[in-house]
């Protein structure tokens, strides 16, 4: 509701209606902690309050924070300063300094599962490598809480000479996620050069962080059909919803869940045949 100061943790009303499907979707992509809220995600129409230069990017549960600010003081047994952040690049930084410990966290570990503050806590305090484990994993697992870059900054091409992505992104979306995907798309960039031959391509890749999808623009071809392009960009969409499980220190970027929901394409053994096929041709594209 415009004008509205909606934190996550309160249950927002809405003007539109939504279908079930939409709401399921939507609990696939976490984009906050519970404990905290985003000031440019605040709402999508205009709000009325004004934020003065300065202002803070993120305003922070205090109660989510002392508590977890104390939890760490306790296994420390000294003064701790807990400070949340909404960075890019460093999830946890910290450092001992004048018998005070200082921390600096990203706010997807507010309102985190028990399990996961209790390996942050001893891995803070006590360097443990499988409490650090855990913490990693729970990084992997929430890359979309990660702010992403400013996409006006981005030089995003959908319209190819042959294949409009944005279009084919939108069909899909409404087909396969009941519109809940809220990635961007673009033609990707040719690693060939004039007069060389490919060994490998990659199709098409998905940037967690920055909620891009990329399509190589060997695709861009008369001779690739619509619904090949399609496939690649529903793969690509099902890594925006999907978790990658960690294990043996590696993501699993194709779990058996992912390969699941990837066979619901329509024209899932068709695409895979039309790759077999032609891809002596998409590598000389």
């Amino acid at each position: 509701m415009a004008g509205q100061l909606v934190f996550p943790f309160f249950q927002p009303r809405s003007s539109r209606s939504s279908t079930k499907g939409r709401v399921r979707a939507l609990a696939t992509l976490p984009r906050i902690a519970p404990a905290a809220v985003r000031v440019p995600e605040l709402a999508h129409e205009p709000s009325l309050f004004v934020f003065p230069p300065g202002a803070p990017q993120i305003f922070v549960h205090e109660g989510a924070r002392q508590t977890l600010e104390r939890r760490l003081a306790t296994a420390a047994n000294q003064p701790v300063v807990l400070s949340i952040t909404d960075n890019r690049h460093s999830m946890i930084r910290h450092a001992r300094a004048g018998g005070v410990l200082r921390v600096r966290l990203h706010h997807m570990f507010l309102g985190s599962p028990p399990a996961v503050q209790e390996a942050l806590v001893h891995y803070l305090v006590n360097g443990n490598r499988q409490a650090s484990n855990l913490v990693g994993q729970y990084i992997d697992a929430n890359l979309t809480r990660i702010k992403p870059r400013r996409r006006t900054a981005m030089q995003l091409l959908t319209r190819g000479k042959c294949h409009d992505l944005l279009d084919i992104f939108r069909s899909l979306n409404e087909t396969y996620f009941d519109g809940a995907v809220d990635a961007v798309i673009t033609w990707g960039r040719s690693s060939k050069r004039h007069g060389q031959s490919r060994k490998s391509i990659k199709l098409g890749g998905y940037n967690a962080v920055e909620r891009l999808i990329s399509i190589h623009p060997a695709l861009d071809r008369p001779w690739v059909p619509r619904y090949f392009v399609s496939f690649v960009v529903f793969h690509e969409m099902l890594h925006h919803v999907v978790p990658a499980p960690r294990g043996g220190g590696r993501a699993n970027l194709h779990p058996p869940a992912f390969r699941e929901r990837e066979a619901t394409y329509r024209f899932y053994e068709r695409a895979l045949a039309w790759e077999r096929s032609h891809i002596s041709r998409m590598l000389r594209a």
